[in-house]
């Protein structure tokens, strides 16, 4: 093996570490700290709870209809990626032939390479689709509690109420953390298009990937937003 196949093994080693490592590190800076994760969590509660208080509850449904067609594009578009790169697959010597003759392409890339970047690719997106047709699923089962949902005037308790709004904000929770991990499975395929022309543009376009994921997880501009409507809402509840 040659050094530069070294260095292309140990780039791929480099995308499932941050890959791995990040979503690891998100999961347990979300139980200690903001996110967009764990906020979003308290306003689908809070989304249930005033679910259950209404008689008309079409504009709820109409609601998670809406995030189940956003999950439905992109796990669409999976499969529309999926059959391009198998159709490069049965052509990789013509598309070897077409990236090496762009400018700045990598002259020290094989067909052989090439090829096992396209099925690094497939794999990705292959993961991308089973993670958004599961959170389809899920948000299909959210309609089905929002159907089953005991009516406004329902003779129940109070904890029965709240314990059933935290349920069906739980699947809704699960179904949007499946749909976070099909658009990280899309903006980590993004990192690997500069692997065709230079490996060093690959493993920063990871490093950037994981700051951009990061950036926009715990210091956006919309998560302060968020929680500056959250901390409001909760201090005029306090006040009543």
């Amino acid at each position: 093996m040659t050094p530069h196949d070294y260095l292309n093994i140990g780039a791929a080693f480099w995308l499932l570490i941050c890959w791995a490592g990040y979503a690891r590190f998100a999961r347990k800076r979300a139980r200690t700290d903001h996110c967009l994760a764990s906020v979003l969590h308290v306003y689908r509660k809070n989304w249930m709870i005033e679910m259950l208080s209404r008689e008309n509850r079409i504009a709820d449904t109409a609601l998670i209809a809406s995030l189940e067609r956003n999950v439905s594009f992109l796990a669409s578009t999976s499969i529309l990626i999926i059959a391009g790169f198998v159709t490069i697959m049965a052509s990789i010597d013509k598309v070897y032939i077409t990236i090496t003759a762009l400018p700045f392409a990598n002259e020290a890339m094989s067909a052989h390479q090439l090829q096992l970047k396209i099925i690094l690719l497939l794999v990705i997106y292959v993961y991308a689709f089973f993670t958004l047709t599961w959170a389809m699923r899920q948000y299909g089962f959210c309609s089905i509690l929002l159907g089953a949902a005991p009516a406004h005037d329902a003779d129940i308790s109070e904890d029965e109420r709240r314990s059933y709004a935290v349920s069906t904000a739980k699947i809704i929770d699960q179904a949007g953390h499946s749909y976070n991990y099909g658009l990280r499975a899309y903006y980590f395929s993004l990192a690997i298009l500069p692997w065709f022309f230079n490996t060093y543009f690959f493993i920063a376009a990871v490093g950037a990937v994981v700051f951009v994921l990061y950036r926009r997880e715990f210091h956006s501009t919309t998560l302060n937003a968020l929680m500056r409507e959250l901390t409001a809402t909760e201090a005029q509840k306090k006040e009543r």
